[in-house]
C-alpha cells in the first residue's frame, strides 16, 4: 500500500500529525484509525466468506487474487511457473524480423543491374512545374 513512501516522508507525516491534532490527542487518533481499519478488514473477510458459501463447496478454495490477470495466467496456463514477461515480449517483438527483411532487402546479391533497371522502371519520372508536358 505505502510502497513509495521513504523514510523522510514518513518523518514528516509524523511531525504534521503532531503538530495538526497535539501530542495529546494524537494517541486517541491512532487507536480510533487501526479499529476503523480493523472493521474494514473483518467486513471484507465476511464478504469473501459469503461469496465463496453462495459459489458452493467446490469453490471453498477460491482466492479473489486469482481474478488478476497475470495470477490467472501464472496459475492455469503456465502451470504455476513464473510469468515470463520478457519472453512473451521479445516473441512478439517484429523488430528481428523487420531487420532481417531490411539485410535481405539490402543485400548486395540482389543489387544487379537487371534488378536495378526493374527497380528504375517502376518508378515514374519526376515532374517539376516548368515542365511543359505537366499540364
Amino acid at each position: 500500500m505505502f510502497t513509495d513512501v521513504g523514510p523522510l516522508e514518513l518523518v514528516t507525516l509524523a511531525v504534521l500529525a503532531v503538530l495538526l491534532f497535539g501530542p495529546d490527542r494524537l494517541p486517541e487518533l491512532i487507536e480510533n484509525v487501526t479499529g476503523l481499519l480493523r472493521k474494514v478488514r473483518a467486513f471484507s473477510e465476511d464478504a469473501r466468506q459469503e461469496v465463496r458459501t453462495a459459489l458452493g463447496p467446490e469453490f471453498q478454495d477460491f482466492e479473489f487474487e486469482d481474478l488478476h490477470p497475470k495470477t490467472f495466467v501464472r496459475k492455469h496456463l503456465l502451470d504455476g511457473d513464473d510469468l515470463d514477461l520478457d519472453g512473451i515480449r521479445s516473441a512478439l517483438d517484429p523488430r528481428a524480423e523487420l531487420t532481417e527483411l531490411a539485410e535481405a532487402v539490402r543485400d548486395p546479391a540482389h543489387d544487379t543491374p537487371a534488378a536495378r533497371r526493374v527497380s528504375l522502371a517502376k518508378t515514374p519520372p519526376a515532374r517539376t512545374a516548368f515542365d511543359p508536358d505537366a499540364t
